[in-house]
């Protein structure tokens, strides 16, 4: 179930901007952060583009896994997102705008180095909401049958990851790599660069796909016989006078950082890749042999979890059991009575929210006029009733309740899901999306009946005393 933990949300503090080279375009690209609302979670918008569109960090965006993440909304594209999202999950920020004048971020040095740099250069914003998690309950898995790759997601008290990786080479065999905090990501993970093996470094020459690729950014493991013609190409490609092989089986480009660099590097992406699940994570993460395809499977599995889980978590709570609150009490707060009171009982109220239930009986005045041969409650009254339980937990932040009245200011993102009938016991959940500022409480609310959520909808309410 995705629950609400008392940590806030975080942005940056100001805007950020690098450039560098796209690894497979071979252009220069400017890339900037930008500060971005609470509950915006990461997006990109393509300002080379007309209309400047923006295309939301989605798994379910995800239309190609060949070499990077890549992702496509309405025909607009972004290419390798993984490190610049690994960078934003890393470093625990929530909400970010990446704007980029190109399809693809700038490689750099074939890490998330340089993006989580420039992220703490603009520091960090704390904001006002907290900050959703998705806390897991029991084991989720995915496995490619395929490649025999396997992520498998289980619960913990962290966001854990552990990455194994086997390529079946002798110059890179079996490499394991964890971390067990995402605080452990700046120093242990985010500068572990990217990784390619000679034999698919010449397809890619071939084929014209690393134009921004210089040996700088990527470390190569030459997993076979380098031929003359090879090492001429090379040198071409990469404007080298000379290239050659280390001992430990690595071009001479650059010096490896970890003996177990492709696994950070592997860990690296499983992070950039699951943040296009969308919500943070609370478990452990095993990913075995992981790759861009099977970590955005997982991710496409995973969030669809969680907005089934999220529809459906009815709050547990005992009809039976004697209330924090009886109607006689609840008339003692609200001023609302018989036909218009249309909530029964409260069970839950704390400073962040409330929960009440209504038995509906074909008894309510309502079903005289409403559909009397197929009685269906009013959506509108269901609203009103989950609203009057909302202003249970705004009335009780005054000494005096009774001397106040509550209005409604806005109702927003109102969804029925289904109806309500003589018979169901209407159980309201009301969440403050906001600290109640000047009277003015800013909720979100559910209604349940069944065990399936029957409604919901963004309310805005103010209290006023009366004259």
């Amino acid at each position: 179930m995705t629950e609400t933990i008392a940590q806030k949300q975080q942005t940056i503090a100001k805007e950020v901007t690098l450039k560098g080279v796209g690894l497979h375009t071979g252009k220069e690209v400017t890339l900037t952060f930008k500060p971005a609302p609470e509950n915006f979670g990461y997006a990109f918008k393509r300002v080379d583009l007309e209309g400047e569109p923006v295309i939301e960090a989605d798994a379910n965006y995800v239309v190609n896994t060949q070499r990077g993440t890549n992702l496509e909304k309405n025909g607009v594209s972004i290419q390798t997102s993984e490190h610049v999202l690994a960078a934003c999950v890393g470093l625990e920020i929530d909400n970010v705008l990446i704007e980029l004048n190109a399809s693809e971020p700038p490689i750099m040095d074939g890490s998330s180095k340089f993006f989580v740099e420039a992220l703490e250069k603009a520091g960090i914003q704390e904001q006002e909401k907290n900050r959703e998690v998705y806390v897991v309950k029991e084991n989720i898995s995915y496995i490619d049958e395929e490649t025999g790759s396997e992520i498998l997601l289980m619960p913990s008290d962290d966001y854990q990851i552990t990455t194994m990786v086997d390529f079946g080479t002798k110059i890179l065999g079996t490499q394991n790599a964890s971390i067990k905090n995402l605080s452990e990501f700046k120093d242990e993970i985010s500068d572990a660069r990217t990784f390619s093996f000679l034999h698919e470094l010449e397809m890619l020459l071939e084929h014209g796909l690393i134009k921004g690729g210089d040996l700088n950014n990527a470390i190569v493991y030459v997993d076979k016989e380098i031929s003359s013609d090879t090492v001429e190409k090379l040198k071409k490609a990469f404007n080298k006078e000379t290239i050659s092989v280390k001992p430990n089986g690595i071009l001479d480009n650059l010096t490896l950082h970890y003996p177990n660099e492709a696994a950070r590097h592997k860990l690296l992406d499983v992070i950039g890749d699951l943040a296009l699940v969308g919500t943070r994570i609370q478990g452990k993460i095993i990913a075995n042999k992981p790759g861009h395809f099977v970590n955005t499977q997982f991710a496409k599995k995973l969030s669809k979890i969680i907005k089934i889980e999220k529809r459906n978590a009815v709050p547990q709570v005992d009809l039976n059991q004697k209330p924090l609150m009886d109607v006689v009490q609840i008339m003692k707060m609200l001023p609302h009575r018989q036909p218009f009171l249309l909530i029964d009982k409260i069970f839950e109220l704390s400073d962040t929210h409330v929960l009440g239930s209504k038995n509906v009986t074909m008894n309510e005045d309502f079903f005289r006029g409403h559909f009397p041969g197929s009685p269906v409650m009013p959506g509108v009254l269901i609203v009103e009733a989950m609203a009057q339980t909302g202003g249970i937990l705004i009335l009780s932040t005054v000494p005096d309740p009774e001397n106040y009245l509550t209005y409604f200011m806005k109702i927003d993102n109102v969804k029925f899901k289904q109806m309500v009938v003589p018979g169901d016991t209407l159980v309201f959940k009301c969440d403050l999306i906001s600290p109640i500022r000047r009277g003015i409480c800013h909720m979100q609310g559910y209604a349940y009946a069944n065990g399936k959520l029957a409604c919901e909808a963004e309310l805005m309410a103010q209290i006023s005393k009366v004259k």
